[in-house]
């Protein structure tokens, strides 16, 4: 069961898919940044696929290990056909990009501005791709391997707190009722 997913990918998608491996029951495909929205798609529609459950979008930093620096890494469920895959895309350093994928899956909304904010990978077509975890003043993308540990950021000033309505509890005696 294991090698239907990057069988039907490759017969679908030809030269788009670069690289597959299975190991330990995990299917991995490398495939082309401008046919990943098509592939995505795909996965997502395909009656014998089903991919409908994204679990997450991360990135790798490959600095000095590889000719390529960055891999975007998408993995994806499908709780039907209970298949598992792995998505990867090569992005340059020069370049940064990769297309979006929140219009075939509005739950990596999330997960790809998160990549964006500690990688600085930027997601084509993203309709609100800002920082996550970092607050806005803050200086590069704390997960790229040249990153200074020591580095200082900006001092920025103290924002207020917002004012969070508190929730009305029922009185005890509601509450202590049958």
């Amino acid at each position: 069961m294991s090698h239907i997913v990057l069988e039907r990918l490759r017969r679908k998608f030809g030269d788009a898919i670069l690289d597959t491996h299975s190991q330990h029951g995990n299917d991995t495909a490398l495939v082309e940044p401008t046919k990943l929205s098509q592939i995505a798609e795909f996965l997502r529609d395909d009656r014998e696929l089903q991919f409908d459950l994204p679990i997450d979008c991360t990135a790798v930093d490959y600095l000095g290990k590889r000719d390529v620096r960055f891999e975007v890494v998408y993995h994806l469920c499908s709780t039907k056909r209970r298949h598992r895959l792995r998505l990867k895309v090569q992005v340059t350093e020069a370049d940064p990009s990769c297309p979006s994928l929140t219009a075939v899956w509005p739950g990596m909304n999330w997960h790809e501005r998160e990549a964006w904010d500690l990688y600085g990978i930027r997601f084509t077509g993203h309709p609100n791709l800002k920082r996550v975890l970092m607050y806005e003043e803050f200086v590069g993308h704390p997960l790229r391997k040249d990153y200074p540990i020591d580095r200082r950021q900006p001092l920025i000033e103290m924002r207020p707190v917002a004012q969070v309505p508190t929730q009305k509890h029922p009185p005890a005696e509601l509450l202590n009722k049958p």
